[in-house]
């Protein structure tokens, strides 16, 4: 298993270059980049000053300026050139400068981070500490009252786009009842008041953000355990147990539950990606500076190191994340064995 662990773990550089090499590939052939902006910009203001060039003159941009802004974006270069140039930086922990906030992409990166962090680690938690016992729940009270009720609240939660309900909650208890502030991570006089203060201040601003991360996970998950739970106690090896005096409880606890539990360790690994990806829709609504919100920002405004950053970053948590699934596979199945 060890040496199985130990090749998943070297196969990581290499897909992250084919990752990032299509990636980059695509930032250069699509049009609308940072030069041709530059160059839209510059005829544009060369216009409104009343400096247009005369007809047959050729752009507002001499070609020594287009030079130094082909240099200052990267395409002087063939392609692959600067892909290895990018690559040895990143080697070096240089991710580049972003064109839009003209700071390192580490720091616009790292700034954003642990929002998004924040909001992902509860989720992940909130998510599979109530789902897991509530897809034991259903399945053990099946088409019961229990049962029909959880599964209406959760398909209903299921159909509503988070950005949807966003909004209606922002309008009711925000702008209505004024419970909520309207949005942002904390408020303006978070750094001025005391730990407690810091801490409800923090919780107040979350309620509705995670109301709306939360409405979409719990369908999966709780009807993913319940359905392979159901499956399970209605295996033969279970009424063998039981008929051998092992009690219910323990045969569902001790044995059903533990089988049900390999796909929900499948698809964990996969969930990882949430924590830095999040919701760009659900941060926009609320008004959170977050990595998703972040990587849409920069791909409209093709501030391309910062893509690049967010797409080397998201691949590695995924490729991260997927064997830490097949070593919870391992632990809850002992038949599985990586060789």
């Amino acid at each position: 298993m060890r040496d199985y662990f130990l090749r998943r773990l070297l196969l990581i550089p290499p897909t992250l270059i084919g990752v990032t090499i299509i990636v980059f590939l695509i930032t250069r052939l699509v049009p609308g980049g940072p030069l041709e902006r530059a160059i839209m910009e510059s005829q544009q203001m060369s216009i409104s000053g009343g400096g247009a060039s005369q007809v047959g003159q050729g752009m507002a941009l001499s070609q020594a300026q287009l030079d130094r802004l082909k240099e200052y974006y990267g395409f002087d270069k063939p392609v692959l050139v600067s892909y290895f140039d990018w690559m040895g930086k990143v080697l070096q922990g240089d991710l580049g400068t972003s064109y839009r906030y003209n700071q390192p992409v580490t720091d616009v990166i790292s700034s954003r981070f642990p929002i998004s962090l924040y909001y992902g680690l509860i989720t992940l938690f909130i998510t599979y500490a109530v789902c897991i016992p509530l897809g034991v729940l259903k399945a053990i009270k099946h088409r019961t009252v229990v049962d029909n009720v959880t599964s209406i609240l959760i398909f209903t939660g299921y159909a509503i786009p988070g950005y949807a309900l966003g909004s209606l909650l922002l309008l009711y208890f925000s702008v209505k009842l004024e419970w909520f502030p309207m949005g942002g991570f904390v408020s303006m006089q978070f750094a001025e008041k005391d730990f407690m203060g810091k801490v409800a201040d923090l919780a107040q601003h979350s309620i509705l953000p995670l109301i709306c991360y939360l409405v979409g996970s719990f369908a999966l998950v709780t009807l993913l355990l319940k359905n392979h739970l159901m499956d399970n106690l209605a295996a033969d090896y279970i009424r063998t147990a039981i008929a051998k005096g092992v009690s219910f409880r323990k045969a569902v606890t001790n044995h059903a539950l533990r089988n049900s539990m390999i796909p929900i360790a499948t698809t964990f690994g996969q969930n990882i990606t949430l924590l830095v990806t999040g919701s760009f829709l659900i941060e926009t609504i609320f008004d959170i500076d977050g990595f998703g919100l972040l990587g849409l920002n920069a791909i409209l405004d093709r501030d391309y190191p910062v893509v690049m950053g967010i797409v080397l970053l998201a691949s590695l948590l995924l490729l991260i994340g997927n064997i830490i699934s097949d070593i919870l596979v391992a632990l809850v199945d002992p038949r599985i064995r990586f060789n």
